[in-house]
């Protein structure tokens, strides 16, 4: 399947502009420790350390293919949880993740922006709330944006039939929740189209 996505809202960037604090980080969560190379590229231009930015290949701003299998099961689980009117008739999918992991893959793996004519990356600065043992926090979130508009193109191999209805049925809840940082407020929503 391939698939062409256009934001409808800006996305906000994921990745920690400070090198160090992102190198640690995927260390700590990759399995054996060490992070592949690719996923410790270094920040092209440093922020202050809580600002979040986008991926960059070659001086492009894109996303990694795990990002989108990790909207697919983000998604999934969300699904689940409607009637089967809002599933569009789909059946609740049970050990989802495991199906996405082994079921679905994306290419390539980086996914570059085409941003629309005039469009230039920006910033999105917001509280961000938090409670905690020692009562509610707030501080300042900075993040890179990409404007509504901007696309992202990219193929999807699907090797279970069964998942077909699926991907398009999560791609179309794209439009409610979308892509990267802040998708409560409506941040990376997107509409979709198979190419």
């Amino acid at each position: 399947m391939n698939v062409r996505l256009v934001l409808v809202e800006e996305m906000l960037g994921t990745k920690a502009a400070n090198a160090d604090v992102f190198a640690d980080f995927i260390a700590s969560k990759h399995p054996s420790g060490t992070p592949q190379r690719d996923e410790l590229e270094r920040a092209e231009h440093r922020e202050e350390a809580g600002t979040t930015v986008f991926h960059r290949e070659g001086g492009r701003a894109g996303i990694y293919d795990y990002q989108v299998k990790g909207f697919f099961k983000d998604a999934c689980g969300a699904m689940n949880r409607f009637d089967r009117e809002a599933r569009n008739g789909l059946e609740k999918l049970a050990a989802y993740k495991t199906k996405i992991d082994g079921g679905i893959f994306v290419f390539p793996r980086f996914i570059p922006f085409v941003l629309p004519a005039g469009g230039a990356i920006g910033v999105c600065e917001r509280p961000l709330r938090a409670e905690t043992a020692q009562g509610p926090r707030v501080s300042v979130c900075r993040s890179e944006t990409v404007p509504a508009g901007s696309v992202l193109e990219f193929e999807v191999r699907i090797l279970a039939r069964e998942l077909e209805g699926y991907v398009a049925a999560w791609l179309g809840y794209g439009r409610l929740r979308g892509l990267g940082q802040w998708r409560n407020s409506g941040k990376g929503r997107f509409e979709w189209q198979e190419v």
